[in-house]
């Protein structure tokens, strides 16, 4: 019984994970110049798709600003990894789950809580900066938002191999890999306001 209420979790999970990209995407349509604004940015990353439907519904907000679409990323990404890290807090106390399953989950959450404190960082420094500490501001960023892929690839290592739930695995590196993915376009939105900014 505790297996299949805890199989019936991952999959209500995942799925309100696309429903809210779709429909924080149509949310609100985006004046033109911002669309292509966005669009151009975005093709500057490595997941020019998820970039455009993680920052959709901010595009009014974001305009044609390079350090607002850089900091708008960061904050989507945050939230992703925040919320990733109460479910998996929350999945690692479910019952029916292997020792190596809990260990991993546990190990994940830890580096997860790292992963948000960079981009909390990140997030502090690029409100807070003068112009004349550019250079080291970026530099910054730079380092943390690494730091924190770093974090994330550390935890899908974690539930690599034989051994492991199959849907528990699915569902965890399919988040892990989802935040992953959200924070390696905000590094890519950060060297591009760098580069345009110098």
């Amino acid at each position: 019984m505790a297996s299949s209420s805890f199989t019936s979790l991952l999959i209500v999970l995942s799925i309100s994970c696309c429903i809210f990209y779709s429909t924080s995407a149509a949310r609100d349509l985006p004046p033109k110049t911002n669309t292509e604004f966005m669009k151009t940015s975005c093709s500057a990353t490595r997941y020019p798709k998820l970039c455009l439907t993680s920052l959709a519904s901010q595009a009014t907000a974001i305009q044609t600003s390079p350090k607002l679409m850089a900091a708008a990323a960061l904050s989507v990404t945050l939230s992703s990894a925040k919320s990733t890290s109460t479910m998996m807090l929350s999945l690692s106390h479910s019952h029916g789950m292997k020792p190596r399953e809990v260990a991993a989950m546990r190990d994940c959450v830890e580096v997860l809580s790292d992963s948000v404190d960079e981009l909390q960082r990140s997030i502090s420094e690029m409100a807070n900066f003068k112009s004349s500490d550019f250079e080291m501001m970026i530099s910054d960023v730079q380092t943390w938002v690494s730091a924190a892929l770093t974090d994330e690839s550390t935890c899908t290592d974690g539930f690599a191999g034989n051994g492991l739930n199959g849907n528990l695995k699915t569902v965890v590196r399919g988040k892990i890999v989802n935040i992953a993915q959200l924070t390696s376009n905000a590094l890519a939105l950060i060297n591009r306001y760098a580069s345009v900014h110098g």
